[in-house]
């Protein structure tokens, strides 16, 4: 091996980055009141850039995000601790800067106090969700951290959506157990896994292949494959599923897609992912969600973290501002749920 081989190879094992995220999330979950700033504050670049799902957008500065979002959630969720199922890092993929860090599991607490005006229930809760940290210098510079409220609505008998097109579960982590990337990983298994988000990507395209939806579908994803949806879309499983209960009645009720927009698109060993702010813009025609079709188009943020398998992607966890994409339709779900309608 030569010297630049060796020095890219030290480069690209990610591990100072890796115990940053880790050092830092660490930190923060223990960390309450005043303590929550002081560690945004000390983890993070001046300038940090937060973005969330709705009611919450981007935010900027560790005091804010302490001040608008951590501080009023452990407020709210006695005891929480986080449950992570998938960690792992990469360099960008798109003409974006960086190195990249992503973490997916669960946050989990004893909802005791009221949150975003939703009913606590004195019970454990489980909220989805998932992370991307851009780290610059040992610091945080940006950080995409999306969150399933609405499946935390549902477990306090708040379910905001009238209709779900499969069927929404508390989502396990990987079938294989071996989401934690907290060691190197070979680089030319991150190649590959990027690779074949790519070309689904590729694919997906402008919903227009030219194949039937099952054949486009085959050419990347593994027969027996897992989508692990959101709340008001629900998880699915196989291809020809999929299809019936997602891929399909989504595509149906939509028209004039942009073309896919990504800020980051990582993968290391057999999991990688993406996020986009926004992902794309579409026109609602009707039907998706049980909804009525309206004519301003609307935002799709959006997170995916996959596990490939041989050639493969076998599994997808899905996270979409469904709360934004739908107040962009002039529907605040949110809102009306917890009483909060103007």
């Amino acid at each position: 091996m030569d010297d630049r081989a060796e020095k890219s190879e030290i480069i690209d094992d990610f591990q100072a980055e890796k115990h940053v995220v880790r050092a830092h999330h660490a930190a923060l979950d223990a960390a309450h009141g005043p303590a929550i700033a002081t560690v945004l504050g000390s983890d993070t670049v001046p300038g940090y850039r937060w973005r969330g799902f709705h009611p919450f957008g981007e935010l900027h500065g560790g005091e804010a995000v302490a001040d608008r979002f951590w501080h009023p959630l452990k407020s709210a969720l006695t005891g929480l601790r986080r449950r992570d199922d998938i960690f792992f890092a990469g360099r960008n993929g798109l003409a974006g800067e960086g190195v990249w860090v992503a973490a997916m599991g669960h946050l989990v607490g004893l909802f005791d106090a009221p949150w975003l005006g939703i009913r606590p229930t004195g019970s454990m809760v489980f909220l989805r969700y998932c992370t991307f940290h851009r780290v610059e210098g040992g610091q945080i510079a940006e950080t995409a951290m999306y969150f399933d409220i609405p499946h935390l609505m549902r477990q306090a008998g708040q379910g905001p959506f009238p209709n779900q097109t499969a069927v929404h579960l508390v989502q396990p982590g990987p079938l294989t157990h071996d989401g934690l990337l907290h060691a190197p990983q070979p680089p030319g298994e991150g190649a590959r896994t990027l690779a074949t988000i790519n070309a689904m990507i590729a694919d997906l395209g402008q919903w227009g292949s030219g194949l039937p939806l099952e054949e486009e579908l085959a050419r990347t994803w593994a027969d027996d494959m897992v989508w692990w949806g959101p709340e008001g879309i629900g998880a699915t499983c196989t291809i020809a599923r999929y299809a019936r209960q997602h891929a399909g009645p989504f595509r149906a009720s939509f028209t004039e897609r942009t073309g896919t927009g990504h800020v980051a698109r990582v993968a290391e060993g057999h999991y990688g992912g993406f996020f986009g702010w926004p992902n794309f813009t579409a026109r609602h025609t009707g039907g998706f969600m049980g909804m009525p079709g309206g004519d301003t188009p609307g935002e799709f943020r959006v997170i995916d973290i996959y596990r490939r398998a041989g050639d493969k992607l076998a599994e997808n966890w899905v996270f979409i501002d469904l709360l934004h994409f739908w107040k962009t339709q002039g529907v605040d779900f949110l809102a009306q749920a917890t009483g909060q309608e103007a």
